[in-house]
């Protein structure tokens, strides 16, 4: 059956790929949240900590009505929690429609909702499918054509378009910044990616987030080199650093 929105549009059900659920997550929104992982990526990170879901047919099939009904068994403790639904990756945006589908369930059973995504694909998210987004969740993860491209192998300019049309709406933005010793740790980039977030005006706060290597293991198992074997984490002291750039420019960060 389709689910509602309280306006009563129906919208069908649709069949996505799955990667992985977390029912308790901390760091992917306000609250408590249900984070549901989406497979298929077009990005090639090197620090990527999930390259099992690069492909989306490596996950498995949901439809979004089962996804919604599960996420319906959790609602009330996760209303408690001041908490909601996140969809991640992957890239979630690589599956719109279903997408969509997930968040105008969860919307009509009350929840907060956010996206988590690079905003490389921004412009898979229509006008719809943001109307049932409360935050999103933007992985900016650099601030220079050539640092982007170095890192992800894809272009920079669509996810600063994706940022200024969700500020041109007026939709809250967490920014998250992966902080990489010898990749994304240069001052003047950061500046300037702190002066372009300031400027969107609907940035809530900013992530600095220190890079890891917790996904290292993956890349062993897909019998695949990890690109930064030998990178080690920031200090405390150089994510610090960082994140006073992000304050200079009155951003509040975390």
């Amino acid at each position: 059956m389709p689910n509602t929105s309280g306006q009563g549009k129906p919208v069908p059900s649709v069949v996505g790929w799955v990667h992985s659920t977390e029912t308790g997550g901390t760091v992917d929104g306000p609250g408590l949240r249900y984070v549901l992982f989406l497979s298929g990526c077009p990005l090639r990170c090197r620090y990527c900590h999930n390259p099992d879901s690069w492909h989306m047919h490596d996950g498995h099939r949901e439809t979004s009505d089962a996804v919604v009904a599960e996420i319906a068994s959790y609602a009330p403790f996760l209303k408690r929690a001041h908490g909601g639904v996140t969809l991640s990756g992957g890239e979630p945006l690589v599956q719109p429609a279903f997408c969509r589908a997930v968040l105008h369930g969860a919307k009509a059973l009350g929840l907060h909702t956010a996206l988590d995504t690079s905003g490389f694909l921004g412009s898979h998210a229509d006008d719809a499918l943001l109307a049932e987004t409360d935050l999103v969740l933007l992985d900016i993860k650099a601030f220079s054509e050539e640092t982007y491209q170095s890192l992800t192998g894809a272009p920079l300019r669509p996810t600063l378009e994706f940022a200024e049309r969700l500020a041109a709406m007026g939709k809250p933005i967490w920014l998250r910044y992966v902080l990489v010793p010898g990749l994304t740790d240069i001052t003047a980039e950061i500046e300037g990616l702190a002066e372009f977030a300031a400027g969107l005006g609907t940035v809530e706060r900013v992530d600095v987030l220190p890079y890891h290597d917790m996904g290292a293991y993956k890349w062993a198992q897909l019998s695949m080199a990890y690109p930064l074997a030998d990178t080690q984490p920031p200090t405390p002291e150089e994510a610090e650093r960082v994140r006073e750039i992000f304050r200079a420019q009155g951003l509040t960060t975390h």
